[in-house]
Parts: structure tokens; C-alpha cells; sequence
């Protein structure tokens, strides 16, 4: 198995966004309150530079790409999508046994009997989504 010794499984991955999406993403930082927490200086700074953190990536694939350890790259425009394909590629890499499922049933609930349901000052928040 690739990446696999003293039976540790080492699995490296990158994730490649393109260009588009990183401009995309940090106006999103830029212009929604809901995001701004996660802009830092430093984003803005290696935005600026992303063929010299181009060249440095792959300076690093060449220097650490190996056959025993290979990076496996994940095309992360689409965040769902990389994730899923993320955690299939991981779990294809490790070796399991598939576990035998009960077969499981909702209970019947109780009834009501005397329950009435109580007219209580209850806060809700507003339900905005």
C-alpha cells in the first residue's frame, strides 16, 4: 500500500484552488460581515504573490513527491465536493473490515394521556433562515 509502514498510512494532500475561486473567496471575505473574521493580512499579502507560492509548491512536490509518500492533489473550488472525495479517497487507502449493521426500528412513541401541552412564556429566536 502507498504510504504505508510499521502500519502507519501516511496520506498527504493538497488542496488546489484556482485562481478565480481565490479572488472569488476573498472578495466574499472583504465585502460579508459573516466572513471577515477569517481575512488576515497575511491572505492579502499571498494573494498578491501566487506565482512565487506557485513555484514554492512545487519546489515542494519535487522535494517530497515520493512513491512511498506520494501528495495526492484535491481540486477544492467546490468545498462539499472536495470533502467527499477527500474522505472516499481516504477511506478506499485504509484497509477495514465492513462491520454488520443491526437492524434498527424507531420505537412506537407513547400517547398523550394526560399530557397537555403547557402554556409556557417560551423566548424563541427569530427564525431568519
Amino acid at each position: 500500500m502507498v504510504g504505508k509502514a510499521n502500519n502507519i498510512i501516511l496520506l498527504k494532500y493538497w488542496l488546489e484552488v484556482d485562481m478565480d475561486e481565490q479572488t472569488r473567496r476573498l472578495e466574499a471575505r472583504i465585502t460579508d460581515p459573516r466572513k471577515q473574521w477569517k481575512l488576515s493580512p497575511m491572505d492579502l499579502k499571498s494573494y498578491s504573490r501566487w506565482y512565487d507560492y506557485s513555484r514554492a509548491r512545487d519546489e515542494m512536490f519535487k522535494a517530497t513527491d515520493t512513491e512511498w509518500a506520494p501528495w495526492f492533489v484535491a481540486r477544492s473550488d467546490d468545498k462539499k465536493r472536495v470533502r467527499l472525495n477527500i474522505i472516499k479517497h481516504i477511506l478506499s487507502s485504509i484497509p477495514y473490515e465492513v462491520v454488520k449493521q443491526p437492524k434498527i426500528t424507531l420505537p412506537k412513541r407513547q400517547k398523550a394521556g394526560d399530557y397537555q401541552e403547557a402554556d409556557l412564556p417560551l423566548k424563541y429566536i427569530p427564525e431568519v433562515y
